[in-house]
């Protein structure tokens, strides 16, 4: 049985904020989570479930942890991510009465199970506020061979397309609002709809397509680097000889720990995701790499893999 949830947290007057949910017919206090549904992605499971349960809209960053335990309907295991407040308001309802908005300390002592003390805690790890960036694998788009036009006009082919609209409808979840795309036919269809459903253009990065990459690693690593230092959360679209060599660079420079794929180096799966969480602003010396959450797929499937 597969559940995800999340730390839901603001800003508050004195600092960030935890918010912890009561359920009556547990008697308890614990973290916003629930069931996932047929079809869903474990973090649109999430997402919803905390506005279920706290009245709350949250966008989704860095996973935190996986929890599982043996329940009566048997194996459980819930995806728990970090999960900033955006907007909305608590009413009561048949699953939650009431809802604490908590200092960490005292969210601590207030949480009644040591496993939703250890996701807080794996929330903690990293302190100060986060960026994300969605690095996105092109979808499937046929092999080179069968095409016999110019590969950068190589397009989507129906698979790819269905793995277009999953992508499409997992960007949102993480608060999504710029979007880019090395300038290949299927890297711009891959994130076109993300694109269109936020009324913006695709925006094109020659120095993240192979040839312009490979050209000057360094300075297609500061490009990725000066999307990443601006506002909001961009999705980047590359390509299957650009994204392993960046992510391992990006996770070498801070010490971490990747799952491994071929030769060594990060997976990249067509349409798969990395979810990047970085450390900005000049007090770090720019951004530099915090977390690094790999999802094979933005179809429907259990957790991203983490090392």
């Amino acid at each position: 049985m597969a559940a995800a949830g999340g730390v839901l947290w603001r800003e508050g007057k004195y600092g960030v904020e935890i918010c912890v949910v009561h359920r009556p017919r547990y008697d308890d206090w614990s973290l916003p989570k629930g069931k996932l549904d047929p079809g869903e992605t474990l973090p649109a499971t999430a997402v919803r479930e905390i506005e279920e349960e706290t009245g709350f809209r949250a966008v989704l960053g860095r996973h935190l942890r996986t929890v599982r335990y043996r329940a009566a309907a048997g194996d459980k295991f819930v995806e728990y991510y970090s999960a900033p407040a955006v907007g909305g308001a608590f009413t009561p309802n048949r699953e939650v009465d009431s809802v604490r908005w908590l200092p960490i300390g005292e969210a601590v002592s207030a949480l009644s199970y040591d496993t939703d003390v250890d996701v807080l805690r794996a929330f903690t790890a990293l302190s100060g506020p986060l960026s994300t960036v969605l690095l996105v694998r092109h979808a499937k788009a046929g092999k080179r061979e069968d095409w016999t036009g110019e590969d950068h006009l190589r397009p989507l082919s129906a698979a790819g397309f269905r793995q277009a609209q999953a992508v499409r409808e997992f960007a949102p979840l993480f608060g999504v609002d710029r979007v880019y795309a090395a300038p290949r036919v299927r890297c711009v269809q891959t994130v076109e709809g993300v694109a269109d459903d936020l009324g913006t253009a695709v925006i094109q990065e020659p120095l993240l397509a192979e040839e312009g990459y490979w050209a000057d690693p360094a300075r297609g690593l500061w490009r990725l680097l000066t999307i990443v230092a601006g506002d909001g959360t961009p999705v980047v679209c590359s390509q299957g000889g650009v994204i392993p060599d960046v992510v391992s660079a990006l996770a070498r420079q801070a010490g971490l720990a990747l799952p491994a794929g071929r030769g060594g180096m990060a997976p990249s799966k067509k349409g798969s995701v990395w979810v990047l969480s970085f450390h900005t602003g000049e007090s770090n010396g720019g951004p530099h790499l915090a977390a690094a959450d790999y999802y094979p797929t933005a179809l429907p499937h259990p957790a991203p893999t983490r090392p």
